[in-house]
């Protein structure tokens, strides 16, 4: 692992935030780790919670004493911190961030930045919960999970080593992707999911009938629906964000499911079963893949 890191600051503080906190405490990665959130109760809690050391009265106090920037903000709040980070950081600052598209934060950068300074390493944790905040933080959280750094060309290679032993420090399993490959594919396994559960659930509620529909519901519905409960700006900044490859996705799933449309209206149950099998086939190979011990 590269030198230890003397300050660790996270801007914005929520369920990746405190929970990378609570897995580096203890580790030596970091002499000390210091919050900024514009929320006092959160920074409160974390201090008690003893996930951080400090917690500097200004976003500027605290990107100035820092040697190491973990973003962990909104997606479209991201651009505003680099902002920030540009002109109150320290020449050598190390900075990294936790967002689900990684396009716009390497856009956010080259704007704020006028280039992607060569020590900003972009990456995404692939965990969470439908609980947000810093209150639901575990130490486990990426325990088996994959984490995607997409560095670029430009990408100064020790900065990309400390980020990546960073991660391997929680338990992580580090991988490597191209920015547009890896918003392409979280927007068909993790954006559009999300957004089918919020139409999914926004539909029913809106119905005449809805109270009677929720309660007849039953493990199959809440288990499809778990991540409705998401945070609702970061996802409404994710689709934002991501819109050209959600797009995409969604059109790619609108003309599946208007083919098993057609197949229900004309009474096709030959078409659905062939549908159903294919799903269910790819699904138990992904299952198998998961029981073989790979991250998640």
């Amino acid at each position: 692992m590269s030198a230890r890191v003397g300050t660790l600051l996270f801007v914005g503080l929520g369920l990746i935030g405190g929970s990378l906190a609570a897995a580096l405490r203890g580790t030596g990665f970091a002499a000390r780790m210091t919050a900024f959130n514009r929320n006092r109760a959160t920074l409160d809690f974390a201090l008690g919670a003893g996930l951080i050391d400090a917690a500097p009265a200004s976003l500027e106090e605290a990107i100035a004493e820092a040697d190491l920037i973990v973003v962990g903000v909104p997606t479209l709040s991201v651009g505003r911190i680099f902002a920030a980070i540009r002109a109150h950081a320290r020449p050598d600052v190390l900075i990294t961030d936790v967002a689900s598209v990684k396009g716009s934060v390497v856009a956010a950068a080259r704007e704020a930045f006028g280039a992607v300074p060569p020590r900003l390493i972009p990456g995404h944790p692939i965990a969470g919960a439908e609980k947000s905040g810093v209150e639901a933080a575990r130490a486990d959280l990426f325990v088996r999970h994959r984490v995607i750094l997409t560095p670029l060309p430009e990408s100064d290679p020790e900065a990309l080593a400390t980020i990546d032993a960073m991660w391997r420090l929680t338990g992580a399993e580090v991988v490597r992707m191209d920015v547009a490959a890896h918003d392409r594919v979280l927007a068909m396994t993790s954006h559009l999911p999300h957004l089918l559960a919020f139409a999914l659930v926004d539909s029913l509620a809106r119905q005449p009938a809805s109270e009677e529909i929720f309660r007849c519901a039953a493990g199959g519905f809440r288990d499809f629906t778990r991540i409705a409960s998401s945070d609702v700006v970061m996802w409404r900044d994710i689709a934002l964000a991501n819109r050209d490859a959600l797009l995409g996705a969604l059109d790619g799933f609108t003309q599946t499911l208007d083919a098993v449309r057609a197949a229900v209206a004309s009474g096709d149950g030959e078409e659905l079963e062939q549908v159903f099998g294919r799903a269910r086939a790819a699904r138990e190979r992904y299952l198998r893949w998961l029981e073989r011990g790979e991250s998640r």
